[in-house]
């Protein structure tokens, strides 16, 4: 019994000592989320999502569940609750991978490449067949509203404090407009 436990905190702590930014949930090894980026030279280039995941008890024997917390426009994932559709999750795992697995191959293949026949959301699965230029405008447009830096980390300070100047700038400037109008 202790060995996945054992296998499940080095796994977890793996995944902290690399380079995602992980959020522990509670005081257990077994809910937490992760920072997540788009892969290079992909239509989610650019996005950050927040991926929610829990470790079952008989982790690495069953796969962990994973979903995205923030929106993300794609075949395999569905739009409303984050239920990704991934086959070497969902039916193949095998206790040979590992956390970073999910994130440095699984999760990166499957944005790179959805699959349309297999959908979690049909209305991307559909204008991706249809119109793939349009469906990767889709892509971009989720990604530039709901995928930011400052969605997914709540230390967004500096963001906040560029938003209040950006925002004083032009009620100074409307200020300066009104007192234009007032001479």
């Amino acid at each position: 019994m202790s060995s996945p436990n054992k296998r499940r905190d080095m796994d977890v702590m793996k995944l902290m000592m690399s380079d995602y930014k992980v959020e522990m949930i509670d005081d257990g090894l077994s809910e937490f989320n992760v920072e997540f980026n788009g892969p290079k030279e992909s239509v989610y280039e650019g996005g950050v999502w927040k991926i929610h995941v829990e470790l079952p008890d008989a982790y690495p024997y069953k796969s962990p569940s994973i979903g995205f917390v923030n929106k993300i426009y794609h075949p395999n994932v569905d739009e409303l609750s984050g239920s990704v559709c991934l086959d070497v999750i969902n039916q193949t795992w095998s206790p040979m991978f590992d956390l970073l697995n999910v994130f440095e191959v699984f999760l990166p293949q499957l944005l790179l490449y959805p699959n349309p026949s297999d959908p979690l959301n049909g209305d991307a699965a559909s204008l991706m067949l249809k119109d793939r230029s349009q469906y990767d405008q889709k892509v971009k447009e989720y990604c530039e509203r709901y995928a930011k830096r400052e969605n997914v980390t709540n230390s967004g300070a500096e963001d906040e404090s560029e938003e209040d100047v950006s925002d004083d700038e032009s009620d100074s400037s409307d200020n300066d407009i009104a007192g234009h109008v007032d001479l």
